[in-house]
């Protein structure tokens, strides 16, 4: 069974950073997953936030550029998403996503980031 469990989220303020952390287990091959973190705020879709490939290829939306940053530690099968200038609009549930062509898509439960004064 694939768990996916993520951590780091919370409260801050404009301006700081956060580093969320999401971990698998039950994938055998985690390598060769594409993972990404999406986000949702209340009353809007949920958006693709940042992507990372097997081959560690990386794609952003656009309103994040510059300031996320995701990577991946295979050997821990783990993903991060290290976000900083946070602003007001980075407030949302923000989501962990495994997925490969054939083998399945797999989400975490979701971690509350909200950014506020």
């Amino acid at each position: 069974q694939v768990q996916l469990v993520e951590s780091g989220g919370g409260l801050v303020q404009p301006g700081g950073s956060l580093r969320l952390s999401c971990a698998a287990s039950g994938l055998n091959i985690f390598s060769i997953y594409v993972l990404n973190w999406y986000r949702q705020a209340p009353g809007k879709q949920r958006e693709l936030v940042a992507a990372i490939t097997s081959s560690s290829n990386t794609n952003y939306a656009d309103s994040v550029k510059g300031r996320f940053t995701i990577s991946r530690d295979n050997a821990k099968k783990t993903v991060f998403l290290q976000m900083n200038s946070l602003k007001p609009e980075d407030t949302a549930v923000y989501y962990c996503n495994v997925k490969k062509i054939g083998l399945g898509s797999y989400w975490g439960q979701g971690i509350q980031v909200t950014v506020s004064s």
